[in-house]
């Protein structure tokens, strides 16, 4: 009977969208989640759409503009062969076993057919779930508007995340540090299964739910680990892998995520859960986005081990099924072996070089060096050394540093490592892997300050200029600006 159920909402077409939902994760079993509906908001309100999201997702306009869609993704109103549930999932915090956690504000409701493959829907801050820990489930404007804003502008920068598909708002009150207003982030992603769903089961003894698990996340997502003698095994290389590549991605457009905890790691290797994140002003490889972090736990340059570390705390989680531990370390190695030479791959790019070479990496490293010396703007250098010829005077780009000596040196040293390269090869290399637009903080402060006083021109501005980073978009360069002063002053923290 089960199946003929789920066989029939698999069915299930969305009259106003043309979308079949397929709800996979829904037919696992019921330990994996509690089904429960959303709670609804008062007089819901449009704060910012991403069209482009809503196209790929096979959305019709007309209903996107429409009050069923503005009801239906605040949660006030259910959807048609949808079935909203929470997951749980346990976790790692601040490198101390969390225990059970679990969908405290997020609500899944369910997984839709796309022309790219399924793709979970989910709503956060749509009220208290079974594992809120005696939270309000609720989102404040404030931190969706970021969720919203950066889960579109990594996914411009090419940097794999899970998308978000609009934020709706409410005068409905909330209290953290302050009284706020709440509002919803509909985001999506083919799972938002994290490192911390394995943990739980394991941690708590529930082998077979374990091994249901993995079998789900590897017939789905890694099919190719299936063929291999130890396909546990071949899952934690597959994730380790990726999550290398994402680790390089995020450290070579400079982004700090903040909360780098297990269960803030997803299995597919993206950026999840955007808290308290930032992206480098002045470069400095020790700065602490997340007020929060005290410790400096998830500083910019320790990103790269904390993943590492992360991946360890999976790998233990799955060793009931990999059985032999010297096969889970094995592993485990390809993101040694991976996250550098993707680094590397990327920084090459940014400084325009078509090909490898052995003294790259010192070119690299001096960089980076020169960077943090003369805490120079990363975003803007590294667009400005778009324009650098060797035999040009460099002064858009030394202008930018106080040590001038050290930095003709530099210069010197990149400029005989550019004699090669093609000039119009490097140049487009150059513009396709140094973003001009960046979601600075201050810049996403700034359209939150209007929005709570409902003028949503800044959020969808951004919202433009962020999904087309690497443009030029004549007439908006003060958001390429320089940030003011009052943008160190930013306290981003993990309450939202």
């Amino acid at each position: 009977m089960t199946s003929a159920i789920d066989a029939l909402a698999a069915d299930l077409t969305l009259a106003q969208s043309g979308l079949k939902w397929v709800n996979s994760f829904a037919r696992l079993d019921p330990g994996f989640y509690t089904e429960l509906q959303p709670t609804p908001l008062p007089s819901p309100y449009w704060v910012g759409r991403s069209r482009a999201l809503a196209r790929e997702l096979g959305l019709e306009d007309h209903w996107l503009e429409s009050d069923e869609a503005l009801a239906a993704l605040t949660g006030n109103q259910m959807l048609r062969g949808s079935r909203p549930l929470a997951s749980v999932y346990s976790g790692h915090q601040f490198g101390m076993w969390a225990g059970q956690l679990g969908d405290g504000r997020a609500i899944s409701l369910g997984e839709i057919a796309t022309a790219g493959g399924a793709q979970e829907i989910q709503l956060k801050g749509a009220g208290r779930t079974p594992y809120s820990r005696m939270g309000d489930g609720r989102a404040v404007l404030r931190s969706s508007i970021r969720e919203f804003l950066c889960s579109e502008a990594l996914h411009g920068l090419g940097i794999p995340t899970t998308r978000a598909l609009c934020v709706t708002g409410s005068d409905a009150l909330v209290r953290r540090e302050e009284i706020e207003t709440a509002a919803v982030v509909t985001r999506t992603a083919p799972s938002f299964i994290r490192f911390g769903h394995f943990e739980h089961f394991s941690y708590s003894n529930q082998q077979v739910q374990l091994k249901t698990l993995a079998d789900y996340v590897i017939d789905r997502f890694y099919p190719a680990c299936r063929e291999t003698k130890q396909p546990y095994a071949a899952l934690l290389e597959a994730v380790s892998e990726r999550t290398a590549h994402l680790m390089a991605a995020w450290q070579a457009v400079g982004f700090c995520h903040g909360v780098m905890n297990t269960d803030n790691m997803s299995i597919l290797g993206l950026t999840i859960d955007y808290g308290p994140f930032q992206f480098l002003d002045a470069f400095d490889p020790g700065h602490i986005c997340n007020h929060s972090d005290t410790q400096g736990r998830y500083a910019y340059n320790k990103q790269p081990n904390m993943a590492y570390w992360n991946l360890f705390c999976l790998g233990q989680a799955l060793l009931p099924l990999i059985e032999e531990q010297d096969q889970a370390l094995a592993a485990l190695e390809s993101y040694k072996t991976v996250f550098p030479e993707a680094l590397e791959a990327r920084m090459r790019a940014k400084l325009g070089l078509t090909d490898a070479q052995p003294e790259d990496k010192a070119l690299i490293d001096d960089t980076f060096r020169l960077l943090s010396s003369n805490k120079v703007d990363y975003t803007i250098f590294w667009r400005r050394l778009c324009g650098f010829t060797p035999h040009s005077g460099h002064e858009p780009v030394r202008d930018l540093f106080f040590d001038r000596e050290s930095f003709n040196a530099w210069a010197l040293q990149y400029s005989e490592r550019l004699a090669p390269v093609d000039i119009g090869l490097r140049a487009n290399l150059m513009l396709k892997n140094n973003p001009k637009f960046v979601l600075r903080n201050h810049l996403g402060e700034e359209a939150i300050r209007a929005a709570k006083l409902k003028d949503f021109s800044g959020v969808n501005t951004l919202l433009t200029l962020l999904q087309a980073p690497f443009d030029e978009h004549p007439g908006h360069d003060r958001f390429t600006d320089f940030p003011p002063d009052w943008a160190a002053s930013i306290a981003i923290s993990c309450s939202s």
